[in-house]
């Protein structure tokens, strides 16, 4: 990566809010941010990323295995037949979804326990049919089950159905893509958990251990209230040694905190190019995909959400 200049990054152009090409041909969304993170943390330019296509799920593996690109990044969930089958590594997640439900703003439906007797769409002969059903069996409501081999989405947006059950990134995808996305709404809950993490090639524990800490260095920065607007007068004058250390800046005529590589101020470039956690989460998918006490919450902010509902996104320490 370091001789060629640029990091080579397998993404998808073809789901909006997530890796999507543009008319004049940038590439766009959640996944992308994270290439720029990664590119800004080596190179200090968030620029020097090549986006290969991955969007082809059958392909996407043999091309990172082959070495077409550095890093995969396009919604991949952590699975174990994709680790142990195949000469892959997976990073830590930078995403949350699940199967989903979406429904119109005014139907006033606003969990799957206001959804007795509702007409949901799914696709038929599907492990989200299965779930669908198990979980209405569970919770004791009867709903009119729509199987539709090949058009419930056409049938949710057309009005045949009450509620479309897809996973939440593809739901934002189609409901970002349309004139009357504010008349939809996704529910904030999951009947199923897909983490979905870079991915890199087996054995390369150098260049996982740079994905792994630039994800969590953005994930540190919103716990410790960093911004892309305040980075550098924090690195500047830093509030304590917790924030020196992850901007790689001495505190208080303190050592430096040396990690060895890239060098100290990896994450304070990522953060400089790309903000936050949550910056990139709230300009990418945040207003499509509900985060507050969900999943992709930070820990910290546990505190106010409601029994059952939690985000797990934390910090690994940076000592």
């Amino acid at each position: 990566v370091l001789q060629r200049g640029e990091v080579k990054c397998g993404v998808k152009h073809t789901q909006p809010l997530f890796g999507f090409r543009e008319r004049d041909g940038t590439v766009s969304g959640f996944d992308i941010e994270f290439c720029k993170a990664i590119a800004a943390a080596v190179f200090g330019d968030e620029t020097r990323v090549w986006y290969i296509d991955a969007s082809d799920a059958s392909t996407r593996f043999d091309l990172l295995t082959d070495g077409e690109f550095d890093v995969l990044i396009r919604t991949t969930a952590i699975a174990a037949s994709h680790d142990l089958r195949r000469r892959i590594d997976f990073a830590s997640p930078i995403l949350h979804t699940g199967q989903g439900f979406a429904a119109r703003k005014d139907s006033g439906i606003e969990s799957t326990s206001d959804m007795g007797d509702a007409i949901i769409c799914v696709y038929a002969g599907t492990r989200q049919e299965q779930r669908v059903a198990d979980h209405f069996t569970d919770i004791g409501l009867e709903y009119d089950p729509q199987g539709l081999g090949d058009s419930p989405i056409d049938a949710f947006f057309s009005g045949r159905c009450d509620v479309l059950t897809l996973d939440t990134s593809d739901l934002a995808s189609l409901i970002s893509f349309r004139d009357d996305a504010a008349d939809y709404v996704i529910l904030p809950q999951v009947i199923s958990i897909e983490p979905l993490a870079p991915v890199v090639r087996e054995g390369d524990s150098e260049w996982l251990d740079i994905v792994n800490w630039v994800v969590h260095g953005l994930i540190a920065a919103e716990e410790m209230g960093i911004t892309r607007a305040n980075v550098e007068s924090l690195a500047a004058n830093p509030p304590n040694a917790e924030v020196a250390r992850l901007l790689g800046v001495p505190f208080q005529g303190g050592d430096v905190a040396d990690y060895r590589f890239p060098d100290p101020q990896f994450i304070q470039r990522a953060i400089a190019a790309v903000g936050n956690y949550g910056e990139i989460y709230a300009r990418t998918v945040g207003e499509y995909i509900p985060r507050a006490c969900t999943l992709n919450d930070l820990v910290i902010n546990n505190s106010g959400c409601p029994d059952g509902q939690s985000g797990i996104m934390y910090s690994y320490p940076y000592r």
